[in-house]
């Protein structure tokens, strides 16, 4: 074998440039497929980023009545649904891929919140001990929530850091008072995500989908929450994946445990749902995937004709050496051997020229995605699989060839010689 291959190697150098042409086509191709597939992978991870986020792994689990989210803002807890425990909390918590969880209260508009007489539009939240860990946020500076605040009603609020820049003007808001439903909360501290993202904003449901988020968010505890709105509210509740591809597996084991536990009829048309933006994700990617696939079987067409190619030559190069040929067979070689050697031959030509494919391939879509302002990921996997065709290329391709060599009658070989 190790004897085949150094001389595959001898007669590819002796023709170096017939051999750089007769690659080209696998080179082209094998390149062109790893360009294509480092693009799917590339923007599959940016529309997963795009829908749910870099890293914070949170799931949200709401109300629903039907099929339709049931509206917090302005009403109570509906008939037959119980207001969820601690103890339910806790329980989620240990429910298989679920890291933690919180229970909090939001408001989208209505929230009655001023600052300096000019009125706040973004989102407020009360939320528990538990929320900025499961949504990853860090503090800025200030200070955080205490267990003090929690057990005296403090009002007190936690800002992020695109309230500041919109509502108190990039500011340091520590110690300013914002009017939230006619009661004063103090500012204590300054919060931001630490994976966050930036949404694509293409069309109008976009629009609609993000709108909410540009103000940014105020953050009181639960006790404040009631001592604002003066009544509850149904909870929505957030729950923290071990990882991205556990979240469809954790927010429906959530919705389901809390619907089951919460909503006393089971003829009732309420049931909490989990917002599943992985799979959202998902589908988006199949149908990105589905499409690119189409441009993956033409890049394969080079490869059809780089194995012609190959073909080609070494239907050539078994012309060339038919002494060579006869001489082996006349001293005892058997078919099997000069068989195998042409074989080895035209794997060699091919591997090589799929190695230089990957070589060229990754090169080519780290240059495309800067040209054309797109993600791309180089995918481990394809660049063995692309190595794997093309030594298999130069097997299929090469066995016409060697069969031939190995047909060939000694003394005929000899006498054209």
């Amino acid at each position: 074998m190790f004897e085949n291959i150094a001389q595959a190697f001898q007669n590819i150098w002796n023709h170096k440039l017939r051999s750089i042409l007769t690659m080209l086509g696998i080179i082209i191709g094998i390149a062109s497929i790893i360009t294509i597939v480092s693009s799917i992978k590339g923007t599959s991870e940016q529309i997963k980023e795009n829908l749910i986020g870099s890293g914070t792994n949170a799931v949200l689990v709401q109300l629903y009545q039907d099929e339709y989210q049931y509206d917090t803002n302005d009403m109570p807890t509906p008939e037959g649904v119980q207001v969820i425990t601690e103890q339910t909390r806790q329980d989620l918590e240990a429910l298989d891929g679920v890291e933690a969880a919180s229970l909090f209260y939001v408001r989208e508009y209505g929230a009655s919140a001023f600052y300096h007489g000019t009125e706040y539009t973004g989102k407020v939240y009360g939320v528990d001990p538990y929320y900025l860990n499961v949504y990853g946020y860090r503090l800025c500076y200030g200070r955080g929530f205490t267990e003090e605040d929690y057990q005296r009603n403090r009002k007190v609020l936690l800002v992020d850091t695109q309230a500041v820049g919109s509502t108190f003007s990039g500011k340091n808001p520590v110690g300013e008072t914002v009017e939230i439903a006619g009661e004063p909360f103090t500012v204590v501290g300054v919060v931001e995500q630490t994976s966050s993202f930036r949404p694509v904003i293409e069309n109008l449901r976009d629009y609609e989908m993000y709108q909410n988020n540009g103000s940014g968010g105020l953050f009181m505890t639960t006790a404040g929450w009631s001592l604002a709105f003066q009544f509850d509210q149904p909870q929505n509740v957030a729950v923290k994946a071990a990882d991205t591809d556990a979240m469809t597996a954790a927010g429906k084991a959530a919705a389901d445990l809390l619907t089951e536990r919460q909503i006393l009829s089971r003829t009732s048309s309420f049931s909490y749902q989990a917002q599943d933006l992985l799979q959202q994700a998902e589908k988006m990617q199949q149908v990105n995937n589905s499409t690119n696939r189409q441009f993956i079987w033409i890049a394969s067409i080079s490869l059809l004709v780089g194995g012609i190619g190959v073909m080609n030559i070494m239907l050539v190069s078994v012309t060339e050496r038919t002494g060579e040929i006869g001489l082996k067979k006349a001293v005892g070689a058997k078919r099997r051997r000069i068989r195998r050697q042409f074989l080895t031959e035209a794997a060699v030509l091919t591997t090589i020229g799929g190695i230089l494919g990957v070589f060229f391939g990754i090169g080519l879509s780290i240059l495309w995605g800067r040209a054309m302002e797109t993600p791309t990921a180089i995918s481990i996997p394809a660049i063995v699989i692309a190595v794997a065709v093309s030594t298999a290329i130069g097997v299929i391709f090469g066995l016409l060839p060697a069969s031939k060599a190995a047909k060939m009658n000694p003394i005929d070989a000899l006498r054209r010689e």
